[in-house]
């Protein structure tokens, strides 16, 4: 009996399998290596001192997804691949949308055929759009601000109409806030190709002197500083959070959503001073014009996933900051 972690490779992935093989679970991981590399696979065995198997597959290969439920006896999966960039989801969103869009109905119409009705699926806050008011509750109104945020938005629509067909799936959906850190080894942590899209591993390439400086978008929003404000979430955190969902999923049948945050905003110009501090580091940064589909503030109330699942965050900001840069300064002493 093993889980099956979909994009396993990737930042909260990889961190997720660690957890899951540390805690005796036995995994396989599917990934493409489009967000991540190889290498990650022996990372997570190294960490967790645990074997898995992996698979180099892209779920739109629904053959070779199919073979592998048909060689393993898959009971869970944990649903994390897909395309994740908001500025690109904006430039490509035919892409977007058949990556992971069909992609997950590949997916679960496996998952169907092999009688494996168990799933826990990786959603983002940007699903709430933006919120008239924060914190931001389970309940809230959906909507979305680019394409990115309305596949994910999407696939909780496929999952409930999945469930109302038959009552026989279980169904976790974690909304997750701003995941930032790395593992505390320093082995894995957020390392994305190109110019990141977000905040944390731009912040530690300007640091380590990949990148001139830090582009701020925008600090004209309604912010104590103008600068937009997230719930940010240790990776770490985040991890565990899918423990207590499998514990959840394997014992009822149902669908069940609970935000993943720490319910406290940061802006940017109080995470570039908190970084600075806490690595002693020097990060520069100009402003520049907002970026398209970006909103003022978001964090979450967390309250649903203490009482249900028995998860919080625990982490501080600066466990997040020093274990990010930390990661940084190993693979730049690799590369």
């Amino acid at each position: 009996m093993s889980i099956l972690v979909t994009g396993g490779t990737g930042y909260i992935g990889s961190h997720t399998s660690v957890e899951l093989l540390k805690s005796g679970e036995d995994i396989i991981i599917l990934d493409n290596l489009v967000n991540s590399q190889i290498d990650m696979v022996d990372k997570i065995k190294k960490i967790s001192g645990k074997d898995l198997k992996f698979y180099n597959v892209n779920l739109l290969e629904k053959s070779e997804v199919d073979k592998i439920f048909k060689e393993n006896n898959i009971t869970e999966v944990i649903h994390f691949a897909g395309l994740k960039a908001v500025g690109e989801s904006v430039k490509k969103p035919i892409e977007y949308y058949s990556n992971n869009l069909i992609g997950t109905l590949n997916l679960l119409e496996i998952m169907k055929k092999y009688d494996c009705k168990k799933i826990v699926f990786s959603s983002s806050a940007t699903v709430y759009g933006k919120p008239k008011t924060v914190p931001i509750k389970e309940d809230f109104p959906l909507s979305t601000t680019n394409p990115y945020g309305t596949t994910k938005l999407m696939i909780e629509q496929i999952l409930k109409d999945l469930y109302a067909s038959d009552n026989e799936w279980s169904i976790i959906i974690l909304r997750y806030f701003n995941p930032i850190g790395a593992h505390e080894s320093g082995l894995i942590g957020e390392n994305p190709n190109g110019i990141p899209n977000n905040l944390m591993p731009y912040i530690n390439q300007v640091a380590i002197g990949k990148l001139d400086y830090l582009k701020v978008f925008g600090n004209d929003y309604d912010t104590p500083d103008g600068t937009g404000v997230r719930d940010y979430i240790h990776v770490v955190d985040l991890s565990l959070g899918h423990l207590k969902a499998i514990e959840r999923v394997r014992k009822s049948n149902g669908i069940e959503i609970y935000n993943l945050g720490t319910g406290k905003g940061y802006s940017v110009l109080e995470m570039i001073q908190a970084f600075e501090k806490i690595n002693n580091v020097k990060v520069n940064y100009k402003i520049v014009e907002r970026r398209q589909g970006d909103i003022a503030t978001c964090y979450a109330d967390p309250n649903k996933a203490k009482l249900e699942l028995g998860w919080e965050a625990k982490k501080t900001l600066e466990d997040m900051c020093r274990d990010g840069w930390k990661f940084t300064k190993n693979l730049n002493e690799q590369n």
